[in-house]
Formats: C-alpha cells, sequence, structure tokens
C-alpha cells in the first residue's frame, strides 16, 4: 500500500469509502454486515488506516456499522472520518446534538477526521450564519480533542468554494473533491484542483470512478485505453489519472464488494502516474463520453440575452447535462437546481424559443429545459 504525509500521520493513499456497502437486496438496508466486516478486515490487513463513514449513508446506519466492524480492532490501527450532515438543512442549528450522537453511534471518544458534509448552493448561508454556531462549535471540539483534523466535502460551484474557504479557511485542513478525469471539465474539477493547490490545501477524491461508469467502460473505450497499457484495467486507468494530480493526498474507494475492493488496493500497491501523452488521451476519450451523452453547450450565453424570464441558460444546461449523464440517478443537479428561486428554474421556461434563434448550436434548448423540468418532479428534493 501507498502511503502519503498528512500532518505528523501516514495515510494510506486510498481510503475505504461506506457510502456503497455490499446489501442484501435492492435497497439500501440491511446492510451485509457479515460481507461489510470481510471487507474492512481484508482493507486493514493490506494496508488501509483510512475510514470514512457519514451521518446519512445507509439510512443512517453506516456509521453504527462500521463503529461496531472497528470497535474489534485497537483504536489506533485505523483513522475515522465521519461529516456534519449540513446537506440537510434541518440540522444547521443542532451541530452539538448530532456531533454526540456520532461519537455514540461509532463508538469513539473522538474523530481522527471531521468534515463539513457537501457545501453546495443552498447551505453556504447556514453555515457562514454565525448564528448556528457551526464554526465555534467545531473549533472548541478541536480544542477539546475530540475532533484532531477539519475538512469539508464540497459539491458546489466554484463561487459556493470560494465562500467557504473565505467563510472557514482558517480552520479547514484538506478538502474533499469529486474529482476524476470525466469530471475534470465536466465538473470543473481541474479549476478547483488548482485553486486548493494554490492555497496548499490538500485534497481527498470522492467519486474517483464515477459511480462506476469508469470502471464499466464500452469495448471501443476499453481498446483505445488498452493499447498504451495493456496491463491496467479500466477502474486502475481513472486511479492512475488521479496519481497525476498534484495535491491528491487521499483517494476514496466506494467498493461495494469484495472484489472491487480487491483490485482497487491492488492499484495503490504501485504508484504509476500517467504521461502527458496518456493524460491527454484519456481526456480526450473523456470528451467523447460526454459528446455523446449531453448537448453541446459552448456557455456563450447569445441564449441568456434574448430569454424573457431572464434565465441562466448556459448554468441550466450544464446541469441538465449532469443529470442526464447520471441517468436520472444523481443529487448534483437537483440538489442546485432547488436552491434556485422558482423563477430561476428550467420549469419557468415558457417555451418561447428566442433563445434558439441565436444558439450557434442550435440547440433545442426549449425541448431540454421542458425534459429537464419533468425529469425534476421525481427527484427526493422536489418532493
Amino acid at each position: 500500500m501507498l502511503y502519503n504525509d498528512f500532518k505528523e500521520i501516514k495515510l494510506s493513499a486510498l481510503g475505504m469509502g461506506t457510502m456503497r456497502l455490499p446489501v442484501k437486496g435492492d435497497g439500501e438496508l440491511p446492510v451485509d454486515e457479515e460481507q461489510t466486516s470481510e471487507m474492512i478486515a481484508y482493507a486493514l490487513e493490506h494496508g488501509i488506516n483510512y475510514f470514512d463513514t457519514a451521518y446519512g449513508y445507509h439510512a443512517y446506519k453506516s456509521e453504527e456499522i462500521v463503529g461496531r466492524i472497528l470497535g474489534r480492532y485497537p483504536r489506533d490501527s485505523f483513522y475515522l472520518a465521519t461529516k456534519f450532515p449540513g446537506y440537510d438543512l434541518q440540522y444547521m442549528d443542532k451541530i452539538e446534538k448530532i456531533f454526540e450522537e456520532q461519537l455514540k453511534k461509532c463508538g469513539v471518544d473522538y474523530f481522527d477526521f471531521y468534515l463539513c458534509h457537501n457545501v453546495y448552493e443552498k447551505n453556504i448561508g447556514p453555515y457562514l450564519d454565525e448564528k448556528n454556531g457551526i464554526k465555534a462549535y467545531l473549533i472548541k471540539e478541536k480544542e477539546a480533542g475530540r475532533i484532531k483534523h477539519l475538512g469539508f466535502s464540497v459539491h458546489g460551484s466554484m463561487d459556493v468554494m470560494k465562500q467557504f474557504l473565505d467563510g472557514y479557511g482558517d480552520i479547514m485542513e484538506f478538502c474533499q473533491l469529486q474529482l476524476n478525469y470525466l469530471d475534470w471539465k465536466f465538473q470543473d474539477a481541474k479549476a478547483k484542483a488548482e485553486l486548493l493547490n494554490g492555497i496548499g490545501m490538500p485534497i481527498w477524491v470522492m467519486e474517483p470512478l464515477r459511480g462506476g461508469r469508469l470502471a464499466a467502460l464500452t469495448d471501443d473505450e476499453t481498446a483505445q485505453l488498452h493499447k498504451m497499457r495493456p496491463d491496467e484495467s479500466a477502474a486502475a486507468w481513472a486511479f492512475r489519472f488521479l496519481q497525476t494530480v498534484p495535491g491528491v493526498t487521499m483517494t476514496l474507494t466506494g467498493a461495494s464488494n469484495f472484489e472491487q475492493l480487491k483490485e482497487n488496493i491492488a492499484v495503490f500497491e504501485k504508484n504509476r502516474p500517467l504521461d502527458e501523452h496518456e493524460t491527454a488521451a484519456l481526456l480526450k476519450m473523456a470528451e467523447g463520453m460526454l459528446e455523446k451523452e449531453t448537448l453541446p453547450c459552448t456557455s456563450c450565453h447569445y441564449c441568456a440575452s434574448h430569454c424573457p424570464q431572464e434565465l441562466d441558460i448556459a448554468g441550466l444546461l450544464s446541469l441538465y447535462n449532469e443529470f442526464c449523464f447520471t441517468n436520472g440517478g444523481g443529487f448534483i443537479a437537483p440538489m442546485a437546481v432547488a436552491a434556485m428561486p422558482e423563477g430561476k428554474r428550467p420549469s419557468a421556461c415558457i417555451g418561447c424559443r428566442s433563445c434558439e434563434e441565436v444558439c450557434p448550436q442550435q440547440l433545442k434548448i426549449s425541448e431540454a429545459m421542458a425534459d429537464f423540468a419533468e425529469k425534476l418532479n421525481g427527484s427526493p428534493f422536489f418532493g
């Protein structure tokens, strides 16, 4: 196992995430605790020392299950990370209650790593509102030793990320990003990584395989990569890309079964970053993947100047592309739209087609807005 230095400790370059544990059935529960126990044992035996859970994972059961299993091992043999559930606004003024509950569920006296979970457009205001007491409480618990290291995960825009860093950057020690070669441009991960490198903040990686999409390439995509590295799997290519990105300290594997975990651990036995030619080829392949499944909006903004509703059409199309690429199963797009005023959502489009008259790409924008609005109706964010 490869290791990276962080502060005074050595972290395994690969950490075990617990958002997608093996289950007995099709839903989030019940978790197959026997298989999960075997996976954690294997991870520890093969050098993983970082385990990541969160308040809401697996219908609020992940912390309890992970804590129970890790409790069989010496406390100093692993680093445990969990998160304050700021993605749900009902918890923003309840950090003390939540934190005490998390310690109890995990069966520990302290957390090695504690994150503000999912900073995005709708919760940035509450995070920055001193009345909620979040920052003051985090500082207090860190001084008390019940939090060893503080960080945050972000799914919001670059602007949201900057706002959070302005308010919390003095106490944050790392940032967890959705980072992979597909999102390098698609989700502006490149710019976000450069921002963090510019301020010397280590990067934690979530969704390295894009929910498994980058481990299940088409035959044509697989053949393209096989020509350059015949001995590397599709998943390995995604991880090798991350070994190329400066600042990446921790990469989380969301393995949902034993075989995935074993394969991912094997990749991290060696550091084999991509060269410039391989990186360029991989990013070009990612562009091809997106072209097949998204609208080719160039964000020229001609459309916005002709919209009587004054919609941010380019921004909405970007979210529409994200939602379509994940087959409507992702949460980034509905989460971002739900944070918008009703008059600025895709449902506010009146179908006048004024935008289409000036679109250089001749995109059927009004149809996309109608389709987007209809798809969002099935999302829990709009229930």
